[in-house]
Parts: structure tokens; C-alpha cells; sequence
């Protein structure tokens, strides 16, 4: 895992705590239900003090509440008493920080704390949003995209940008909407069932209704400037069946994290199949990864 550095921000999480501040501010609702959203994204790191990032969670929700004007009095009061028992040095010494280098972390959190307790009380109105984020998919839409390489189109690169580097289509993807919600009742977001080996022509219904591999992915975020960007082609739709579908998939991923911290759906419909881990996997006693060989194991009929 590493070392945190000095700084409050140094480490990959409090940057990802600072983002996930910055999405649920959005959301209407007292300081106390901000902060209830927020520990649902990390549940374990935020009840668990024994876990390396509680207290970096912490600190940073406290700062940025702080700089905000979001006037938790729990959140400051939990920041206030990691910062004066000695629980995030002692937590950062455990990780191996040196001591010249926690010198400069207590000299941190000495600001911080000044900073945290020099907002108490101080309120400052949040830009919230008014109705919730439009569904621009069903559930059971089938969808197809050109990909390169299995993954495609980077939606936040432009036709110039350097993101998109040597970007060019080889193959095709497909998806259908397994899932999809409001997270909160204001955040949208999608569950993908992705085929696993990409298509040399644009999918067709008939064509994906026949027997071939599909995995359930992560759920994302995606708004219609993204779909446009990459591409997406309606490629029909198909009746999916709940308790089939949980069959199948029994255990599924949370949409709590992907729909506050806004991840993308293109994070979660690359083309790709079972890893060459699955029969190692499966060798030392875990269950096989969850799959279905043709669409119609989890669907009633075509829509």
C-alpha cells in the first residue's frame, strides 16, 4: 500500500474523498445527510478506525466541508479528535512514515485544525441540484460502439486530445442495460452486460441473441454528450428478467461509489473475457466467475 505523504492530499484516496465531496454537495439535504452519503461510498474505511485510510477520510471530508461552508458539527468533531489523540500520526507511523517526516505532518494538522475550527458555524449556500439527472437508457436496451484494442472511445477526450493517442477503430462492442437507477433519487447510473470477444461487424440484434459469453461489469455514469462521443448505436432491445438476471448474478457491485464519484460507463464496457487467472482461480477453491452463454438466459423475450 505504501506510504501517505505529508501533505493532507498526497495520497491517491484523499483526492478521491475530495472528489466524492465535491459530487454530494450537489445533492439536496442537511450537512448530517451529505455526510451520510459519503460514508456509504467507503462504509468500511469510515466505521473501521482501524482501517489506514479512516482517518485520511476524515481530515479530508472535515477540510472540505470546511472549505465549502458545509457546517457538519460531527464530521469537524471526528476530524478534531483524530487530530488531538494522535490517531492519524499514529496511523501513518504504523504505514512507516519517518520522523522527520511526521514532524511535518503534526505541523499540518495543526492547520487543519485551526482551519476546521474556524468554520464552525459558518454556512455558505450549495448550488444543488433541482430535479434528478435524466435516464437516457431502459433496462434491457441493447447498445453497440466501436472499439479499438477492446476499449472505446475515451468520452472525455476530443477529436484532437493527446487522450485519445493512437485511438482507431478495430472491432465493435456491445452492451445491454442489465440494471439502472437513481442513486439518492438524484444520481443516475447503469449496469452493463458486455460480450466478450469484439465484433468485426456493428452488432446486430439477431446477431447478439445468438449463444456467446456475457459478463456483468461494474455500473457507470453517463450523460448524452458521452454516449454521442462514443459512439453508441441503438441496437434494439430485449426484455430482461429480474430474478433470472440475479440468478445468474447473485452478488453484485454497488452502484453507491460509481454514481457519487461519477464514474463513467466507458470504464466499464471494455470487450474482454475471462482472464487467464479463471482456471487458477477456480484451482485453489474460489467459484468460477459469474456468466451466461447467450442473452436469453437472462431474458424473457425480445421488447
Amino acid at each position: 500500500m505504501g506510504v501517505w505523504g505529508v501533505g493532507l492530499y498526497s495520497g491517491d484516496f484523499a483526492q478521491d474523498v475530495r472528489g466524492s465531496v465535491k459530487a454530494v454537495a450537489r445533492l439536496p439535504g442537511t450537512p448530517e445527510e451529505v455526510l451520510a452519503y459519503l460514508c456509504a461510498t467507503e462504509p468500511s474505511v469510515a466505521n473501521d478506525p482501524t482501517d489506514p485510510d479512516h482517518t485520511i477520510f476524515w481530515l479530508a471530508v472535515a477540510d472540505q466541508f470546511a472549505k465549502r461552508g458545509i457546517d457538519c458539527p460531527s464530521a469537524r468533531e471526528r476530524a478534531l479528535n483524530i487530530i488531538l489523540d494522535g490517531a492519524d500520526l499514529a496511523a501513518m507511523k504504523a504505514l512507516g512514515m519517518d520522523d522527520k517526516s511526521l514532524a511535518k505532518r503534526r505541523t499540518m494538522l495543526e492547520e487543519l485544525r485551526v482551519r476546521i475550527s474556524a468554520a464552525a458555524g459558518t454556512t455558505k449556500p450549495r448550488a444543488v441540484l433541482k430535479v434528478p439527472q435524466k435516464l437516457i437508457l431502459e433496462v434491457g436496451d441493447v447498445v453497440g460502439y466501436p472499439t479499438c484494442k477492446q476499449h472505446p472511445i475515451n468520452p472525455y477526450a476530443g477529436k484532437s486530445s493527446p487522450l485519445l493517442g493512437d485511438w482507431h477503430q478495430d472491432g465493435w462492442g456491445a452492451f445491454v442495460v442489465a440494471e439502472r437507477g437513481l442513486q439518492y433519487d438524484f444520481l443516475a447510473w447503469y449496469r452493463p452486460l458486455v460480450i466478450c470477444e469484439p465484433m468485426l461487424e456493428q452488432p446486430s440484434l439477431g446477431g447478439l441473441m445468438e449463444p456467446r459469453m456475457w459478463l456483468l461489469h461494474a455500473p457507470g455514469t453517463l450523460t448524452s454528450n458521452h454516449a454521442a462521443r462514443m459512439q453508441f448505436k441503438s441496437v434494439g432491445c430485449v426484455s430482461i428478467d429480474p430474478a433470472k438476471l440475479s440468478q445468474f448474478f447473485p452478488q453484485r457491485m454497488s452502484p453507491v461509489s460509481c454514481a457519487v464519484s461519477d464514474i463513467s460507463i466507458a470504464n466499464s464496457i471494455y470487450v474482454r473475457g475471462l482472464s487467464v487467472h479463471e482456471a487458477h482461480r477456480v484451482k485453489h477453491g474460489y467459484p468460477p466467475t459469474p456468466r451466461i452463454h447467450a442473452l436469453t438466459d437472462v431474458t424473457d423475450s425480445l421488447g
